[in-house]
């Protein structure tokens, strides 16, 4: 990776004061320690407006510019970007529905990858190639494994970040969080740290 890289960072938690927002804080200031640009993104303190219009749901066609200040900024910093990190819980299995929306409005056709047919292959269109995950969960390892299946790790080592031209996806999920005592908590943000700070390793 090159000198000073831009590094987006998108959190999505409602409450302040949440780990995740203690996950966001550490990585934010170990990546900055580092030298990097970072666009630090909190999706609910921003307001961003989740809400798919009619007009954004194609798929193959390049997404029409937009006037929504919100889009308009995330997707000029979105090509900019060398690498992304991801800042979320597990909530049935899903991301919270801010995160999703952001996915869905802003990864958009002709901004973050180009299909020329519905059923061909996407080419991703971002400079960006590496993505980190961090993820909190209340469901042991196993459960969400066996029981589950482990959505969160289909959702985005699957379907969405190699779309958009992601071939190296990273993902930590701290558990369970609810019982979890301060000491835990302290190593789990050392922890994170160490892995945002790989993601700059050539």
């Amino acid at each position: 990776m090159h000198e000073n890289p831009v590094i987006g960072v998108y959190l999505a938690h409602p409450r302040p004061g949440s780990f995740n927002h203690a996950l966001f804080d550490a990585v934010v200031a170990e990546l900055r320690d580092h030298g990097c640009a970072v666009r630090a993104h909190d999706l609910y303190a921003e307001g961003f407006p989740a809400l798919l219009t009619a007009e954004e749901t194609g798929t193959v066609a390049a997404a029409d510019p937009t006037t929504d200040p919100h889009l308009v900024r995330h997707r000029a910093e979105l090509a900019a970007l060398d690498a992304l990190v991801l800042i979320h819980p597990n909530w049935w299995g899903m991301p919270p529905a801010v995160l999703t929306g952001w996915v869905q409005r802003v990864l958009a056709p002709g901004v973050a990858y180009k299909l020329d047919t519905a059923a061909g292959e996407p080419t991703g269109l971002l400079r960006a190639t590496r993505a980190l995950v961090l993820n909190t969960s209340d469901t042991p390892q196993d459960r969400e494994r066996n029981e589950f299946g482990d959505p969160l790790e289909r959702i985005w080592a699957a379907c969405v970040l190699p779309y958009i031209g992601i071939t190296d996806t990273r993902r930590t999920v701290f558990r369970t969080v609810t019982d979890s005592t301060p000491a835990t908590r302290a190593t789990w943000l050392t922890q994170a740290r160490r892995e945002a700070a790989a993601l700059l390793d050539d």
